[in-house]
């Protein structure tokens, strides 16, 4: 990735439409990405109640319309961002619940018994 895509935090993309039959490789196109390093830090490190309201509000700045091109896929890429981290924390959560639930039912299958008083 140049230094200059580093910069800005742009993505590459590989074209699938490029090449072909004609034995050619695919081109790479790079798609700049609206949200810096910076930005996207601060989504990482939100709390879930805090990443899911921000994520309504992009939505409804979507749904609402009267942005031009640009300001839409700057909310479309923030609201991605947020839905992420909201899923993550969501899975850690599960996660959590799901090792408490397996404990609870070691810990009951042996309750009551001889193994369990010793």
């Amino acid at each position: 990735m140049s230094e200059k895509a580093k910069e800005t935090g742009s993505e590459k993309k590989t074209d699938q439409t490029a090449g072909g039959d004609d034995g050619q490789t695919p081109q790479e196109t790079v798609l700049a990405s609206t949200l810096s390093e910076k930005e996207r830090e601060t989504i990482a490190k939100l709390p879930y109640e805090q990443a899911r309201d921000q994520l309504i509000e992009a939505v409804h700045a979507l749904e609402a319309g009267g942005l031009d091109l640009d300001a839409s896929m700057r909310q479309w890429e923030i609201g991605e961002a947020l839905a992420k981290r909201a899923q993550e924390l969501l899975g850690q959560v599960r996660a959590k619940l799901d090792a408490a639930r397996e404990e609870q039912a070691s810990a009951g299958a042996s309750a009551g018994t001889q193994s369990n008083l010793d």
